[in-house]
């Protein structure tokens, strides 16, 4: 049951998002309004176009809930193996999501006091410099002033 929603709301995202399916509800939209005069811009006229709307609307939520949910995991796992993979990275950042919002507002607060001291805006600097250098070599490249 649930692979066979986890497709169907994959398939339905993908054709709510394109192109056609924006000119067709623009079409919608465009006849509803073309047919106002004939029924005298009655109540019945105008429900018709807000119970389409809100019943499309309250289940289109799900479906991009649960697709931006698939892609928020697949990002996330994808930024652990990164972490796991990296020399030198700290691996006790894995799994951040899984924080308190109280104890990420207080990461962010450490890492802009550290991104504020002058030292490191120089390791930085150097850091940039480096991976220049080093794309420059691969590329046979020589930058005066790079090493």
């Amino acid at each position: 049951m649930k692979n066979l929603f986890r497709h169907i709301a994959g398939s339905i995202s993908n054709k709510a998002g394109s192109a056609s399916a924006f000119l067709g509800a623009v079409v919608i939209v465009l006849v509803w309004i073309v047919t106002g005069p004939s029924f005298h811009f009655s109540d019945t006229w105008q429900l018709v176009i807000n119970t389409g709307t809100t019943i499309i609307t309250f289940l289109m939520v799900f479906l991009i809930q649960n697709t931006q949910n698939r892609d928020s995991k697949a990002v996330q796992i994808k930024l652990d193996e990164l972490i796991r993979a990296t020399k030198g990275a700290r691996s006790q950042y894995v799994g951040l999501e899984n924080l308190s919002d109280e104890e990420l507002a207080e990461l962010d607060r450490q890492f802009r006091l550290v991104a504020e001291r002058p030292g490191v805006t120089r390791a930085i600097k150097k850091l940039h410099e480096s991976i220049e250098s080093e794309h420059a070599k691969r590329r046979g490249i020589h930058i005066p002033g790079l090493k």
